[in-house]
């Protein structure tokens, strides 16, 4: 992990299209801005990982659903 440290309005340049601003400093909150090109996804890490629990739910749910229809298929075919 690369650490940095940056004072109020200093920026942190990641590759040539995302930068990161700090743009208030109050108490233990640091208010952050990002620059980044619209087809980057930026999300706070708690939303991030929902959403990546989310998926996987989807998926598995899915997976589920197929073998039960191949399941279904399988008994309609056998009872013809």
């Amino acid at each position: 992990m690369l650490v940095l440290t940056r004072r109020l309005k200093e920026a942190i340049q990641i590759g040539d299209d995302i930068e990161i601003t700090v743009l208030a400093i109050s108490g233990d909150q640091v208010k952050l801005g990002i620059n980044a090109p619209k087809h980057v996804e930026i999300h706070r890490k708690e939303i991030y990982l929902a959403i990546q629990n989310e998926n996987n739910e989807a998926i598995l749910a899915s997976e589920a659903s197929l073998h039960e229809l191949n399941k279904q298929l399988k008994n309609l075919k056998g009872g013809k």
